[in-house]
């Protein structure tokens, strides 16, 4: 007979175990899908879920707990609808719906679970934040006061926005909003400031449009977009905020500036709205739930800017609201207008008549204000303002009277001229050097002997004749934040020869 040592040897290992094993029952709750139908499941059997949590049901679909009802639970579906249906079991995850978060994300295209979509590779990172958290408390923050420059001299004289301030872009559909947007995200390049685009049921051209931009301007490298096209299931055009939230909040609460972008709450709303219907709860003012302002307030109150002892970070929110034919006197405009620091109104008629950024500085208003600029533009811009308001007045007037005398007819000229410095391109933000020079020369009339027809002509061949023989002045106002008396007087005989040598009168 052959023996076999090492069969002995393993013999003897599991009668060894043997001896030490305890039968231990383990009770586990496993719920039963009741009723399963446009995104909307109804599970039973799990009195222990909570608010938030994540239940992975059979069918290897996730879904987040939304209702909390006497023998029920009731939860949105994050995948797709029809591979759960009635009798699929769902357990508990003991898991709050989060994110994952951190620099790996920087340059990269997500969706509102944050999983890459740009076929760039999966994300390694082990950071992870929930998509619901408490907003800064009030002793946790500081006053606004620290510019955040969005590179169109319109906005950043007459409009400011500073880092930690919620300031809403409003207007028609096609009015320009996202160019604002876009524009903010671009001009951040090497200022330290991280940026999150969260597109909501937007097309998804459009975000392949902006990316290509971003990657032509250099700006995806601290970029983060996270997208919920039109065609994703109403669950995740609702997560989607909340999940850009999440990502700018931990470099916010890490001591570094982050900028985040919301377009549109209207879409974000209109989303809200259907499943609150779906889920039967009770329908208010235009259907929206009673709900929907809370839904707001608690995603843009975590904008702020921290106090030294948090980390001293910032985050700043810019969200995007579409108004129907001017109207913001709606449901959803005034309630955001009412949570945040301010508006940015574009008015379409100014857009049709070629004035871009159609920026309506009448209804526009920062409740930061001055705080949030550097000293030479709020110097500059004081008188901007006045002589804008002066221009207006005047203009209204003119179109009753024949003869006007002289004092009124230089106001005018100098407002159309202020009009036409305050245009601006798209994707073609300004460092705000260049913005204090060019809003200096118009505000102190050195610009009015102009046609205001060359008045772009001007200021390109200008600034760039600046850059080359003067760069200084520029620097001056980069290095202090202001300027002076000799800094006045070169300029000014600066101007003067400029237009000389260019035939300029």
């Amino acid at each position: 007979m052959v023996e076999f040592p090492q069969f002995e040897q393993v013999l003897a290992e599991i009668k060894k175990n043997l001896k030490g094993f305890k039968a231990e029952i383990k009770a586990e709750e496993v719920g039963l899908v009741t009723e399963s139908g446009d995104g909307i499941a109804h599970v039973t059997g799990l009195p222990h879920a909570m608010m938030g949590e994540m239940l992975k049901f059979s069918a290897g679909v996730y879904g987040l707990v939304f209702n909390l009802e006497v023998e029920e639970v009731i939860c949105i579906l994050l995948g797709a609808h029809t591979s759960v249906r009635e009798g699929d079991t769902a357990r508990c995850t003991g898991h709050i719906m989060s994110v994952p978060v951190g620099g790996k994300l920087l340059g990269r295209v997500v969706n509102a679970l944050g999983q890459p979509i740009d076929g760039k590779g999966k994300i390694e990172t082990n950071q992870y934040r929930p998509v619901e958290y408490p907003a800064p408390s009030v002793i946790d923050r500081v006053p606004v006061d620290q510019p955040l420059q969005t590179g169109i001299k319109l906005i950043d004289a007459l409009i400011p926005i500073g880092r930690g301030q919620r300031e809403l872009i409003i207007g028609d559909r096609s009015s320009g909003k996202s160019s604002i947007a876009v524009d903010a995200i671009i001009n951040q390049k090497g200022k330290d400031v991280v940026c999150v685009y969260v597109a909501i049921g937007q097309k998804s051209t459009n975000v392949v449009s902006l990316v290509k931009r971003l990657e032509e301007k250099g700006a995806l490298d601290y970029t983060v977009i996270v997208d919920a096209p039109a065609s994703d299931a109403g669950a995740l055009q609702y997560l989607a905020p909340f999940a850009g939230c999440a990502m700018a909040e931990e470099f916010m609460y890490s001591g570094k500036n982050a900028l985040i972008i919301y377009d549109d709450l209207s879409k974000h709303a209109a989303a809200y709205r259907m499943l609150s219907l779906l889920l039967r709860r009770p329908p208010g003012r235009e259907a929206y739930p009673g709900d929907v302002f809370y839904l707001h307030s608690r995603l843009l109150e975590r904008a702020a800017q921290l106090s030294e002892v948090k980390g001293g970070g910032s985050l700043t929110a810019l969200p995007l609201v579409e108004t129907q034919m001017g109207d913001i006197s709606a449901y959803i405009p005034t309630n955001i207008i009412s949570i945040t620091d301010g508006q940015i109104f574009l008015d379409t008629n100014l857009f049709n008549a070629g004035i871009r950024p159609a920026v309506n500085v009448g209804t526009s208003v920062s409740r930061v204000g001055g705080k949030a600029q550097i000293k030479a533009m709020r110097r500059v811009s004081s008188h901007l303002r006045i002589d804008m308001a002066q221009f207006r007045e005047k203009q209204s007037f003119s179109l009753f009277s024949s003869e006007l005398d002289k004092e009124t007819k230089l106001q005018l000229n100098r407002g159309q001229i202020l009009t036409e410095i305050l245009k601006q391109s798209n994707f073609n933000p300004l460092p705000v050097a260049e913005q204090v020079v060019i809003i200096y020369l118009a505000v102190m009339g050195f610009l009015d002997s102009l046609d205001p027809q060359k008045v772009v002509m001007f200021e390109n061949k200008f600034m760039s004749q600046l850059k080359i023989e003067a760069r200084e002045l520029l620097q001056e106002i980069e290095e202090t934040g202001d300027y002076n008396a000799d800094w006045e007087a070169k300029l000014g005989k600066f101007t003067l020869a400029f237009k000389e040598k260019f035939k300029y009168v």
